[in-house]
């Protein structure tokens, strides 16, 4: 929205101060012209902005103009600061409103708090893009547009028709009652009923979707961490899921958590058994290729020690792999 964006450009420019148009197109996504036509608006208005020429020239804001925010104390700006450094809100479609509520967070603060905040907020650095060993973590993306409907159908509690790819199945759409939004892992889940059935919707695999008119058959309250949860258990439950019995490096426990579906049962391994400190675990996977994937991932860090079909694949794969590179190349 124009009155959005048009804040937006005098919180820029109480921040950093003088910036040129190409700049301010840049950080809000427009184009230069809408730039112009917006500090036109802003004069109009009365916003005290002014153009200063030359090779390092652009607009800026007269000295102590100041905007009509509510504010708020350090602690709380700095909350929100470090809050807002979170990439769920892009599983949500958020992200440039994320960054225009940043701008207001800052500008809210009296003036001898505003570079303290900013600066702390700085040393803190929550979810990078890469891990330790520069392993990129890639959140999925969902299209603006499909986001913003599917939320203003969540807040309105109104239907939403969707056009949804579900796993090896034709797109196909659905009208659904919209309950509420997960994020987990960078990737964003609507929660929501289907002719009276729980289903839940990766927001990824949202192709379209259209906010109706129609209320939402929803509870008025709704407790979203029980409502995952309880879908978390059936989802684990489901499929053909097969347990496994695992020796694993301490080190490679967590790595092996992130992918097993539970932990039925976990023990030390004795030393005397040499062992060497390593993990004893009983954990279900969603099928056959789940475990066989998850534990080839954690290559000689761990071995399958039961079932048996799990150890002869494993095998097999490992002697392809060793005829593969065996041969002269």
């Amino acid at each position: 929205m124009r009155a959005d964006r048009l804040v937006s450009l005098v919180l820029l420019l109480r921040q950093y101060g003088r910036l040129s148009a190409a700049t301010l197109a840049r950080e809000l996504e427009v184009s230069t012209r809408t730039v112009l036509r917006d500090i036109e608006a802003l004069s109009a208005a009365g916003v005290p902005v002014y153009a200063e020429r030359g090779r390092h020239g652009g607009f800026a804001l007269l000295p102590g103009f100041r905007t009509e925010l509510t504010g708020l104390n350090p602690d709380e700006a700095l909350a929100l600061l470090v809050a807002g450094s979170r990439r769920g809100a892009q599983a949500f479609g958020l992200g440039s409103s994320l960054a225009s509520a940043m701008l207001k967070v800052v500008d809210a603060l009296p003036e001898s708090y505003r570079d303290t905040a900013a600066g702390a907020a700085e040393r803190l650095l929550i979810d990078p893009e890469t891990d330790l060993l520069s392993r990129r973590l890639v959140a999925e993306e969902v299209p603006d547009a499909i986001a913003a409907e599917v939320l203003r159908a969540v807040f309105a509690g109104h239907k939403l028709r969707i056009h949804y790819e579900a796993v090896d199945q034709t797109p196909e759409w659905r009208t659904v009652d919209p309950i509420g939004l997960v994020t987990i892992r960078d990737r964003g889940y609507l929660l929501a009923t289907r002719s009276g059935a729980d289903r839940t919707y990766r927001l990824s695999r949202i192709l379209a979707a259209e906010e109706l008119a129609e209320p939402a058959q929803r509870p008025d309250r709704v407790d979203l961490d029980r409502a995952w949860q309880e879908r978390s258990t059936r989802f684990r439950a489901g499929g053909d899921q097969v347990t496994v019995l695992v020796r694993v490096h301490p080190a490679r426990r967590e790595d092996l958590l992130g992918t097993a579906l539970a932990v039925l049962a976990e023990e030390a391994e004795t030393e005397e058994a040499g062992a060497d400190g390593w993990l004893r675990m009983e954990v279900t996977f969603q099928d056959s290729r789940h475990a066989e994937w998850a534990l080839w991932q954690l290559s000689t860090n761990a071995e399958a020690l039961a079932p048996q079909w799990l150890r002869t694949a494993l095998r097999n794969r490992a002697a392809a792999i060793a005829t593969r590179y065996g041969a002269s190349s």
